[in-house]
């Protein structure tokens, strides 16, 4: 379908109109499929168009491809950012629904963690996801409605050794969250936090991959009870289309909470840490990783 057949079939259906970055796999992909399901028009975005293929052929098979758009977007490159925000109010002329989800998983003890690695995390999963926030907040505020919704993590209230620089990121995510909520509640802009657990997606397999002391390390063997422990939980974890779920009920909710927090464990986490003595929870935390 054109970018002018695609206005002129949105503006006659009057259909909301929903950007997700990082929506080749994962919580991008399933969310991209779950929001046209339901008839809002999805731009899904990723550094590398190519990779669409599979959204595309599940697209396809679901009968939504129509309600579906890709377009490049790196949100570490503001040229980027931009140009994909102006072709989707070009085409659309409104956006709705913006969800904040690219981001990888850096792992390692601090010390052993470049700061190369640290500022490329910092740089895709906060900054990136505050740059594409800036790009449209003009429009919501203009429209005097929109949701944002920042995908974060149990990771993002509970740090867990052997993940800094995730974890790092994470809990920057909440705090900028929180303040946004504040800022644009008044202009009747939603914004929200989702904050799963471990689930069966490919950011984790990713991260353990990459997860690896140098030889000389004294964290070597620390590390490797760790990672095996990530690798069993992400054996078990549970399907991520609940989380593609929920931010299709989100959609369609008129007054959203801050935080919503799902996946196996991790509302257990957060109260431990929240209720029980600090020395109490590190030790359960150190017994269960084995470190």
């Amino acid at each position: 379908m054109s970018a002018r057949s695609e206005t002129a079939a949105a503006s006659r259906s009057g259909g909301r109109v929903a950007l997700i970055t990082g929506a080749s796999s994962g919580f991008g992909l399933l969310t991209a499929l779950e929001l046209a399901r339901k008839g809002i028009r999805v731009v899904a975005t990723m550094r590398n168009p190519e990779k669409a293929e599979e959204l595309l052929k599940l697209a396809e098979e679901a009968g939504v491809a129509e309600r579906l758009r890709v377009l490049p977007l790196d949100v570490t490159d503001p040229l980027s950012i931009r140009q994909a925000v102006e072709e989707t109010i070009r085409s659309y002329q409104r956006l709705d629904i913006l969800v904040n989800n690219a981001g990888f998983a850096a792992g390692g003890f601090v010390e052993d963690v470049s700061m190369e690695a640290w500022r490329q995390q910092m740089e895709t999963n906060f900054f990136g996801l505050v740059a594409v926030t800036q790009s449209v907040i003009p429009i919501m505020r203009r429209q005097q409605k929109g949701l944002i919704i920042n995908i974060s993590s149990v990771s993002g209230r509970v740090a867990f050794p052997g993940y800094g620089p995730y974890a790092a990121s994470k809990f920057a995510v909440e705090g900028f969250t929180e303040t946004l909520r504040h800022e644009l509640a008044p202009l009747g802009i939603g914004v929200v936090l989702v904050e799963p657990g471990a689930y069966r997606t490919p950011i984790w397999n990713k991260g353990l991959a990459a997860m690896a002391a140098p030889a000389d390390s004294p964290y070597g063997e620390r590390l490797e009870r760790i990672a095996q422990y990530s690798r069993r939980t992400a054996e078990t974890a549970p399907d991520p289309r609940q989380v593609a779920e929920l931010i299709g009920v989100l959609a369609d909710t008129r007054a959203p909470r801050l935080r919503y927090t799902l996946g196996s464990g991790s509302r257990l986490a957060i109260w431990g840490r929240a209720l029980l003595p600090w020395k109490w929870f590190e030790g359960i935390i150190r017994r269960a990783l084995g470190s």
